[in-house]
């Protein structure tokens, strides 16, 4: 029991770590982690108690970045609005998901890991108007400007809240490679933003999995220390770090993961 909570602080803390450091939340490696260890977990159960661990970490991220004054609050709201009605939805789609759910979860890894490893260098040009244009000044006094297309943001922000609610991850995964390549963010605040909107969506999608008996709380107990001290940390590095390198090793122990639950 004393060996199984230490290592459920631990993975917390990877989890809350990594996640932050790239704005992807820590939901692909809460998962995976409780599918390996846990194996008599139902999938629901898995995902319910990774969102909650995910919203202990979106907490500390967030609380982090804004402190950094990294985060698009005007956009972190609009994308949040959207993906809230989609995270419910997820939240009880979960409540049918069967042993495919680890195939499923797996598949998308390795879309996500591929993506990290050969995406675009330059942001691509949608045939679409920038409807938004921003500029502000962080903590630092680095000053970024940028421009958008809102009704595209919140669309897809909608899609992401239903896979991230679904699979128990923070969405990060997608939006924030969405913003940085596709609506042009600058990478830096496209990580604290997304997870100022994985908050938000989180705590939605938490209290609807609570709702539904999905959490395991004595586990959350364990993994939300390790989140909250690895978020407040995640944020930290990330200020400092352009980290490509970084983002190719996690894409590739990623794909190991998703090995690993394709042939669970």
């Amino acid at each position: 029991m004393m060996i199984d909570s230490l290592l459920l602080v631990l993975i917390g803390t990877v989890a809350g770590f990594s996640g932050a450091l790239v704005g992807l939340g820590g939901g692909f490696i809460v998962v995976p982690a409780l599918a390996f260890l846990f194996t008599d977990m139902p999938p629901e159960q898995i995902v319910g108690t990774s969102m909650t661990v995910l919203l202990f970490n979106s907490i500390s991220s967030t609380l982090a970045y804004l402190k950094q004054r990294r985060v698009d609050v005007s956009a972190g709201l609009w994308f949040a609005g959207a993906s809230i009605p989609g995270s419910i939805l997820g939240a009880f789609l979960a409540e049918g998901m069967n042993q495919g759910f680890f195939l499923a979860f797996g598949c998308f890894l390795i879309f996500i890991s591929l993506f990290l490893l050969f995406k675009p260098k330059q942001p691509l040009n949608l045939p679409v108007p920038k409807t938004v244009t921003r500029e502000f000044v962080d903590a630092s006094g680095q000053t970024f400007a940028y421009a958008y297309n809102r009704p595209v943001g919140v669309t897809i922000a909608f899609a992401v809240g239903f896979v991230a609610s679904l699979l128990g991850i923070g969405g990060g995964s997608l939006m924030v490679p969405t913003m940085a390549l596709l609506l042009h963010f600058p990478p830096h605040i496209a990580t604290a933003t997304s997870m100022f909107t994985i908050f938000l969506s989180a705590l939605i999608s938490t209290s609807t999995h609570w709702s539904l008996d999905n959490i395991d709380w004595m586990k959350v107990l364990f993994l939300a220390p390790g989140a909250i001290l690895g978020g407040q940390l995640g944020a930290r590095v990330a200020s400092k770090l352009p980290g490509p390198l970084l983002l190719r090793i996690l894409a590739i122990l990623l794909i190991a993961v998703a090995l690993r639950l394709i042939t669970k």
